[in-house]
């Protein structure tokens, strides 16, 4: 494995079977089946890989989710919080959903029953809840970095969000809450924090407007979204800045790179071009979100009413979160027709608004660059046709950079 450095070969392929067959016999069961369901990789570093595996066990046949670590140089801090086996000569950390080694308090999380537990200890609902009166969805699972689940009352109908995070980011994220929340912006409040760095989240109202764009007329204007932008506090601009997407946009393209080789020479123009055009230099303190697009939004009567996922609020620049906004709005995948033509006429509707409060260029090259990030979404959550999606995205981000040049 001399020249599989990070272990990707090892956990993307069927070499990673044998591992896998062992933790389970480990376990007590028997594997049955495999497939892999998501990967994250810094090229010549670390790959981190979860499988969705079918199992037999004592009891029966159910389907496990098992994560697997590998990093050049060896394991590492919580790494060694997992289950540790060789796989050649590499020491590699496996764990069984919930028990992510960097998330300790998905264990109590995942389970009705301890959840409940919690939720009436902090008094969460209007009413007392049963671990049968509580049921939970998955909203999304990022291995060793987060996961968000939903909880709803079924005696109440009371709906809260569950977020679960790593033990430097907790403390963080509540602070960012109360900073939003002092200054009147519309994000949820938080309704339990744990000491295994679990927050409990309100339910906000509105449409989402990841759903909303889709709607026979646009959801709000382009002016309701800078407007927003403008409200956040200036204490923002205090906390420690977080580098915008497009500033890591040559650490994204090798990712791409890596996988898709035939995209280098498109890839190596954008960076060359983002580069050479761009500053970079961390100098402005605007208070911004950081992670801006329509995912993160709630909407009502073409109002803003809702800021979700809040976690990378901080000094930067306005011009990234607007384009962080564009770059998603330009990626948006399996849309039919009158989805694709809904989409386009927001874009042709709040990209001038955006133009008139940022620099046009730089809106351009930094959406393209951001661009750069979300083509490695395809291949990480292992779509089917994740080759076609991850080219289709790089050439949404030739498009803007020609809108330019």
């Amino acid at each position: 494995m001399e020249d599989d450095l990070d272990g990707f070969r090892l956990l993307t392929t069927a070499e990673v079977a044998p591992l896998l067959a062992t933790a389970v016999r480990h376990a007590g069961g028997e594997l049955v089946d495999w497939e892999i369901d998501h990967v994250d990789r810094a090229p010549g570093d670390s790959t981190v890989a979860t499988y969705t595996t079918v199992v037999d066990w004592a009891y029966g046949r159910r389907e496990e989710v098992i994560g697997v670590c590998c990093r050049l140089g060896g394991l590492t801090g919580t790494d060694t919080a997992a289950e540790l086996y060789v796989a050649g000569e590499r020491k590699v950390a496996l764990w069984f959903y919930p028990k992510d080694p960097d998330l300790p308090g998905l264990a109590k999380a995942a389970y009705p029953q301890s959840l409940a537990e919690i939720c009436n200890s902090h008094k969460v609902f209007s009413k007392q809840v049963s671990a049968e009166q509580l049921s939970l969805k998955m909203i999304g699972y990022r291995p060793r970095r987060r996961a968000v689940l939903k909880a709803t009352n079924l005696n109440t109908g009371e709906v809260v969000y569950v977020k679960v995070l790593r033990e430097k980011y907790a403390k963080q994220i509540s602070l960012r809450h109360q900073l939003l929340l002092d200054a009147g912006i519309p994000v949820a409040q938080i309704l339990a924090a744990t000491d295994d760095h679990m927050l409990i989240l309100s339910q906000m109202q509105g449409t989402s407007l990841a759903a909303a764009i889709f709607a026979p007329h646009p959801p709000c204007d382009g002016g309701e979204l800078i407007a927003l932008l403008d409200r956040m506090p200036a204490a923002l601009a205090n906390l420690p800045r977080r580098p915008p997407w497009a500033e890591s946009v040559r650490h994204y393209a090798e990712i791409i790179a890596e996988t898709l080789p035939s995209l280098r020479p498109r890839l190596d123009a954008i960076v060359t071009t983002v580069e050479a055009n761009l500053d970079f230099s961390g100098s402005e303190n605007e208070a911004t979100h950081g992670d801006f697009y329509e995912g993160q939004l709630l909407v009502n009567s073409r109002k803003v009413v809702g800021l979700l996922d809040i976690d990378t609020v901080g000094p930067g620049r306005r011009v990234d979160d607007l384009a962080c906004l564009v770059a998603h709005l330009s990626t948006i995948q399996h849309m039919n027709a009158s989805q694709t033509q809904r989409v386009h006429r927001v874009i042709r509707e709040w990209v001038p608004v955006f133009d008139t409060r940022v620099d046009p260029a730089a809106l351009r090259l930094r959406a393209a660059a951001v661009i750069v990030s979300l083509a490695t979404g395809p291949f990480r959550g292992q779509e089917p046709n994740w080759a076609l999606e991850t080219t289709r995205m790089v050439g949404s981000a030739e498009a803007l950079i020609k809108q330019i040049t």
